[in-house]
């Protein structure tokens, strides 16, 4: 059978995995100590899209209230570091985070990922978007754009 030239074979595997064995959704974490990002992407596994910015303490719940509601099959997170790969001021609170997620929710994959320079990418991001000045300065929306890179970037490397 020939493809269409829009429809590459992966795609319609996953289309035809959708159909007959729907797929979940892989997060993404941009954690911080003061706010956290959440991004996710569509049952297809194709496109990221920014879900929130919470508290950190409000993580894990609000985790539970959302796998309760959507499937989702692994979580990726950033992972603090410097250029030469040592850890930074954040790295320690990020394993934390990590345990506290695999203590929590033990069937879902959790993987680390580079997230460096996602800050500075989401900032550039929202300035090619035409987001005027006050917009910019919303950290939570910086947060939530860094999360949604991370994971489109992931999403780029895994096909």
């Amino acid at each position: 059978m020939k493809l269409h030239p829009l429809f590459s074979p992966s795609l319609c595997l996953r289309i035809y995995l959708l159909i007959h064995n729907p797929l979940a959704r892989i997060l993404c974490i941009d954690y911080g100590l003061k706010r956290t990002g959440i991004a996710v992407t569509d049952p297809l596994q194709i496109i990221a899209t920014g879900l929130t910015t919470i508290h950190p303490k409000e993580l894990i719940s609000f985790l539970k209230d959302y796998f309760s509601k959507e499937q989702v099959e692994q979580i990726i997170i950033g992972w603090p570091t410097n250029w030469d790969d040592t850890a930074t001021h954040a790295t320690p609170h990020v394993e934390k985070c990590i345990k506290e997620l695999q203590k929590s929710f033990p069937s879902i994959s959790i993987k680390k990922v580079d997230e460096r320079y996602t800050s500075k990418m989401a900032k550039d991001a929202m300035l090619e978007m035409g987001l005027k000045k006050m917009q910019r300065r919303n950290k939570a929306l910086v947060d939530e754009i860094a999360a949604t890179i991370m994971l489109q970037e992931y999403l780029r490397m895994q096909s």
